[in-house]
């Protein structure tokens, strides 16, 4: 497959050192397969996999992907440069094409604790290694917007390289998306829908398609009805079935993916789904080759003399079955079996912070009733809202409503100040117990949901022995998926993951949750830099107003 030329070919193909060497046509209509260059994950946070990178590889080689850009701010705002370091070494383990990008957000705010901080002298010792072909997404979009010196400085490092900026800008529109493209921000993965993503693309924006296990993007960007708009707009009537065969944006990327989903399908998927939109099945190859690999300056993408031999071959375009995967023109994955092992190795403990209790989990107040604040979430979005209720007090403690939904959230801090904030939650709807993660974008403290203080506690307690994971914890039952590594990934397989994963899920629904990833929307229930209402371990955060907002309503 010509990814320049749009157009298929029989051909011999020559490696030699790891690069293609010659592409010479062939006559020969009876071969079968069909050669395409391997998918690249423009876009990626592994440790949202749960898995180590080396066994991260392992999976993605099955479903054709041969490279994946990889934000390490997950594992960075744990443990810094040291972090970083052992994540990319672990990563030289597999024979997969890891390239990074400088976490430019260490922490993503200064309202809440996180276990390290990188400034902008950190950024210029990552952004000149090879392996860094870009800054990480800008989720600081205020800083950008107010000038802010540090914001600026990591921002001019990475132009003074010539390697291009990440953006994280969801809903940022008009004048203040002018000025964060001004800065030079070149890519953003937040649209949440068409509308969003064509303002960006029309103002200079790569657009990144996200298809996650939380945020779900691709259905609303590819919507058959805006595509018809957008094009009677902008062609003639007599093209529109051809403009239509056009994705419009640039790239497909997964941001966050757990094991089990990409256990299932990864970069594979989501090029199958766009083509059911009615996308071209080349242009939408090319959104995962050829794209990215122009816009990082990767030496891969394309299947052409002197690029790097990342190339899989499928069955036929229909079925898109993958049967092998090459990186470097050596064979990694053969019908269903890949041929590399991953590494074994685990960073070291992160978790400093006492024992629990369940008085750490009330709220009081003196009086019948008070209304508080709520974070209101929703299946498969990263975007919250804010909702108030009037809730009981028993004894000074304000109670949760499990009839409306209103559930009790505390951050719990885990770099040894032992700081909790207390909030309240409606969108998962336990009947009872409490389900509690390590992994709470963007510092990774303790996040814990419950039915009730005693329980959460519980929770919290079990995770501190553990050091780091998830964990469900109901009326004596204890179920947790230990994540060791930074309290963020484990060294097992994906399958050993994803099976302690769906054990886990299975029990969240037992509770009546009815969230598709409970742990993951769990996960952006901290991440203050998406609208409008999160918490920190510091406190509740309107994150419209990007300052601190009271639990109780005046």
């Amino acid at each position: 497959m010509d990814v320049f030329n749009n157009s298929v070919f029989p051909a011999e193909i020559t490696v030699k050192n790891g690069l293609f060497e010659k592409i010479k046509p062939l006559d020969d209509e009876n071969l079968e397969g069909i050669i395409i260059p391997g998918f690249i994950d423009s876009h990626i946070h592994i440790e949202s996999s749960m898995l180590t990178p080396s066994q991260f590889a392992k999976v993605a080689v099955r479903h054709g992907s041969t490279s994946a850009i990889c934000d390490p701010h997950e594992i960075a705002n744990v443990g810094g440069i040291e972090a970083i370091d052992f994540f990319v070494d672990d990563a030289k383990i597999a024979p997969f094409d890891f390239y990074f990008t400088a976490p430019s957000c260490v922490p993503a705010t200064p309202f809440e604790t996180s276990g390290a901080i990188l400034d902008e002298k950190d950024i210029k010792k990552l952004l000149v290694r090879d392996d860094f072909v870009a800054l990480g997404e800008m989720m600081n979009f205020p800083g950008v917007l107010n000038d802010d010196e540090s914001v600026l400085a990591k921002l001019n490092a990475s132009k003074e390289l010539s390697k291009p900026i990440d953006g994280h800008a969801p809903l940022l529109s008009g004048e203040d998306l002018d000025k964060y493209i001004g800065a030079g921000i070149s890519t953003d993965h937040e649209c949440s829908s068409f509308q969003e993503a064509i303002e960006k693309k029309e103002k200079g924006m790569k657009i990144m398609v996200r298809s996650g296990s939380s945020a779900k993007n691709l259905d609303a960007i590819f919507d058959l009805d805006e595509r018809i708009s957008y094009w009677k707009n902008h062609g003639s009537n007599d093209n529109l079935e051809e403009n239509l065969k056009k994705p419009i944006f640039d790239f497909l990327v997964s941001d966050d993916k757990h094991a089990d989903d990409l256990i299932k399908g990864y970069l594979n998927e989501d090029i199958k789904k766009a083509a059911s939109f009615g996308i071209d099945i080349i242009e939408a190859i090319k959104m995962v080759t050829i794209n990215p690999a122009s816009h990082y300056n990767l030496n891969s993408g394309a299947i052409a003399e002197g690029r790097k031999a990342n190339f899989v071959v499928i069955d036929n375009f229909d079925d898109f079955n993958i049967k092998r995967t090459y990186v470097g023109g050596k064979l990694v994955y053969d019908n269903g079996k890949v041929l590399f092992d991953a590494a074994e190795d685990n960073f070291k403990n992160t978790f400093d912070l006492s024992r629990k209790s369940p008085e750490d989990f009330d709220v009081t107040y003196e009086g019948e009733s008070v209304e508080v604040n709520v974070v209101k979430c929703f299946n498969g979005e990263l975007l919250t809202e804010n909702d108030t209720a009037v809730l009981n007090v028993k004894n000074s403690l304000i109670q949760p409503d499990l009839e409306r939904d209103i559930l009790k959230i505390a951050v719990v801090e885990r770099y040894g100040g032992n700081s909790i904030a207390n909030g309240f939650i409606s969108g998962f709807n336990l009947s009872n117990g409490a389900i509690a993660s390590s992994i709470s974008h963007d510092s990774h403290n303790i996040i814990v949901i419950g039915t009730n203080s005693t329980e959460m506690a519980e929770a919290v307690n079990l995770l501190i022995e553990n050091e780091g994971g998830l964990v469900v914890v109901n009326e004596g039952l204890k179920k947790s998926l230990p994540l060791p590594v930074a309290g963020l990934m484990s060294n097992k397989s994906a399958e050993e993951v994803s099976a302690l994963y769906k054990e886990l899920l299975d029990e969240a629904k037992k509770l009546n949750c009815e969230l598709d990833s409970p742990f993951m929307t769990m996960s952006f229930m901290a991440l203050l830099v998406i609208p409008s209402l999160k918490i920190s371990n510091k406190g509740l955060f309107d994150v419209d107003e990007f300052s601190f907002k009271d639990l109780i309503v005046d």
